[in-house]
């Protein structure tokens, strides 16, 4: 059939069918489609950059600058009407004179894309494009024609008529000059879409040369966790969403439509999402670059994955110094750096993508080292022989290198950090954080494919200021965080479960369940104390429960950690030891540093229960404000700390204007992917606000609730009542006399 014999209504059709042909005939479906191939060749020009410049013509050698660092030679330029007469063409031509491969990436204005179906702009996007090519095309890599087009908002185009009408005009003009032509830019993975494009395109016979996509995983938090978007966090493992095999249908997609490659020519991480969970955004954007990028390389679906933008607030391998984001969605259009050259500031993720660009582009991939999705363990042969693999866990796990390696493979093997730096002492712990094992040319490495995570255990992979260090005697076994091993040798010499120093009576803090005591810091240049925990006492039927979860000194090193990872407060962990065997649920302790002497939350709520109106110089008003946004952010955080009582949650003063808090007793903490739901937000309410009296209550509760948009009523304050009826009881049984608590007059409890 002919470009002209095909109607608007009739390309609608085929776009809908294919669409939903996609989804019922089963296409998302590939087997073992999750794991990567082994045995397959990296391109050598994998890596990508999604560049721009500025009118400062400073700007453009910069960025030449930047992108030699980065060792990349592919980029993406974004061209759109005014470019041809601003700083864009002669940054463009800065490139192609530096041998850049560049593709260009062709825009009509906002304007033009939503009346594309009309004579004058079609007339406009004919020219700019027919000019584009006239100047440049020669030079050119290939034409993106496209831009987020499943996404109207961003991209101007109201309809699929409008699109195909701006893809054809291009399409046309690009063959007639030789140019390769890329497209259509579907944003994120939605293959339903992909489908739908390739199918009106192969209809008309427009089809591209290259299929592109901007495969984001960012939704999913992790790049190699299953996407819970698709079908829920329940349902997730069911379709195995993870990024190889959105990957590798994007691939078979493109296979099936005849377009012999595959490229995704955007992607990131923003700062800002990544702050929503976790407190080092920017480090772990490093992680996420470095996992991302070994990801998609593995996956053999793609032929080239481009990161960027490069400079930016938000989402930059290079801040741009403004504080504040674009104006518009960069993934849509990224066509002008903001900022001052001389403000600029290379951020972590960019030295993760040059180590990357070193090691990986080029190689043969020899295959994923087990199947684990915790541990991910990936093998490549350098052109020049030598053997490279990359270890890395999913956030908050860890893994024994020792157990994966042989002390032999371990002696030989060079490692260096995700940002390229050698490592002069190999760690003990595989996090979070990637790391580079390289062996001589001829030399074979297979490490232990039954090993997993450490299990029941959080490890703060991102830490500054130390490592972990794994120790197992036979008889205790447990994490130590340290400067270096010298430091962690000194650390375990005093602390050891053996040598521990125990509790005196002026050392001693709580003796109940727990006995909680000081003990001098063995370490140089740190706080004259650390605070052991170790249980004293369980009932009957929590020695026999307890015996299948982790020691209560490992579920306080996870409760603190998971705290600190979110960017709340706790006391830093020092180490946690229990038996090997788990046999005995009295014999483990938790270290922690010493938080000094500061007051709990539980002062101020009993000082203002007593109608004081202020507490250590802070108004109750005031500390209710402030404690109350602690308490927001604690839930949507996703923590369900279960035991948060005021008595846990520390009250730390700069100045009264300037309270910050900290938690103890982690190890009941819960915490969820999402928000706390309420029904756990009010579990932890009652225990904080326990010590107030029911004015105080209802003033804290509601100003809380605001937030929500929801009020104190009666159903919010039966946890309240139930937890003052419980607490009574129990105070009854003991032989103490019942707390009262005061009503406030003229309201109801």
């Amino acid at each position: 059939m002919s470009d002209s014999a095909i109607s608007p209504a009739s390309e609608k059709r085929l776009f809908n069918q294919s669409m939903i042909g996609y989804l019922l005939k089963g296409r998302f479906r590939l087997a073992q489609g999750h794991q990567p191939l082994a045995h397959h060749q990296i391109p050598a020009d994998f890596s990508g950059i999604c560049v721009a410049s500025m009118p400062d013509a400073a700007c453009d050698d910069q960025v030449i600058d930047y992108l030699q660092q980065l060792a990349v030679r592919q980029v993406r330029l974004d061209f759109t009407y005014s470019a041809l007469e601003n700083h864009c063409a002669r940054f463009l031509q800065r490139l192609l004179d530096k041998g850049f491969k560049v593709m260009l990436r062709l825009m009509p204005s906002m304007e033009d894309a939503a009346r594309m179906d009309q004579p004058e702009p079609q007339q406009r996007w004919g020219d700019f494009v027919e000019a584009v090519l006239l100047r440049f095309g020669r030079h050119l890599e290939s034409v993106e024609v496209g831009n987020t087009v499943n996404r109207r908002r961003w991209s101007g185009y109201a309809s699929l008529d409008q699109f195909m009408c701006a893809w054809r005009i291009a399409h046309s003009k690009l063959r007639a000059h030789g140019v390769t032509i890329a497209g259509p830019n579907v944003s994120d993975f939605e293959p339903p879409f992909n489908a739908g494009f390739l199918a009106v395109m192969q209809q008309a016979g427009v089809l591209p040369d290259i299929h592109t996509d901007n495969l984001f995983s960012e939704r999913s938090i992790e790049p190699e966790l299953f996407d819970h978007r698709v079908l829920g966090r329940r349902l997730a493992t069911w379709p195995k969403l993870n990024l190889i095999k959105k990957a590798r249908l994007l691939g078979k997609l493109s296979g099936e439509y005849g377009v012999a490659k595959t490229y995704s020519t955007t992607a990131f991480w923003t700062l800002p999402r990544i702050a929503r969970r976790l407190v080092d955004a920017e480090v772990k954007q490093a992680d996420y670059v470095t996992r991302y990028m070994i990801l998609t390389a593995v996956s053999s679906g793609l032929e080239r994955a481009y990161w960027g933008p490069l400079i930016s607030q938000r989402e930059g391998l290079v801040d741009d110094g403004t504080g504040k984001p674009a104006a518009h969605e960069l993934v849509t259009r990224y066509d002008c750096n903001n900022g001052c050259p001389a403000d600029f500031r290379r951020r972590p993720a960019f030295f993760a993508l040059a180590a990357f660009n070193q090691r990986i582009p080029g190689s043969a991939y020899l295959g994923q080292q087990g199947s684990s999705e915790n541990l991910q363990v990936h093998a490549f042969r350098r052109p020049d022989g030598e053997l490279v693999q990359v270890v890395w866990t999913t956030n908050a796990k860890a893994a024994v290198l020792a157990r994966l390696y042989s002390e032999q493979e371990l002696a030989t093997a060079r490692c260096h950090d995700l940002y390229g730096q050698p490592v002069a002492e190999i760690p003990d712990l595989v996090t979070e954080s990637p790391l580079y094992l390289s062996w001589p040319p001829g030399t074979d490495v297979y490490p232990d494919e039954q090993q997993d995570v450490l299990p029941d255990l959080c490890v703060y992979g991102n830490r500054p200021g130390g490592q972990h260090y794994h120790f197992d005697d036979g008889q205790w076994r447990g994490l130590v965080f340290a400067r270096d091993r010298a430091e962690a040798d000194k650390i375990l010499s005093a602390l050891h479960p053996a040598h521990i120093e125990q509790p005196s009576k002026t050392a001693m803090l709580r003796k109940a369940r727990n006995v909680i005591w000081r003990v001098a810091d063995p370490r140089e240049n740190a706080s004259d104390w650390l605070v052991v925990k170790k249980p004293n006492r369980l009932s009957l039927n929590k020695r026999v429960t307890d015996r299948l979860k982790p020691s209560k000194a490992a579920r306080s090193w996870n409760g603190a950690y998971q705290i600190l990872r979110t960017g709340l407060g706790s006391p830093k962990p020092v180490a946690y030891f229990e038996r090997s065997d788990r046999k005995d649920p009295l014999n483990n302790w938790y270290i922690c540093e010493y938080a000094g002497e500061v007051p709990s939350v539980k002062q101020f709520f009993s000082a203002y229960a007593r109608g004081e109106t202020h507490c250590h110089g802070i108004s109750r008003d005031d500390f209710f404000r402030q404690l109350q946004h602690f308490l927001m952010r604690l839930h949507t955080l996703g923590v369900y700390f279960r035991d948060l009582t005021g008595g846990n949650i520390l009250v730390h003063m700069d100045d009264p204007a300037n309270i910050h808090f900290s938690l103890i007793d982690t190890a009941r903490a819960r915490f969820y992917p999402h928000w706390t739901p309420m029904a756990a937000r009010l579990s932890d309410l009652k225990r904080t606000c326990y010590k107030l009296d029911w004015e105080g209550r209802i003033a804290f509760m509601e100003g809380y609730l605001s937030v929500l948009g929801r009020n104190f009523g009666f159903f919010y304050r039966l946890p309240f009542h139930y937890f003052d009826w419980k607490m009574n009881v129990k105070r009854l049984l003991k032989g103490k006399s019942i707390r009262r608590v005061a009503v406030a007059p003229g309201k109801g409890n």
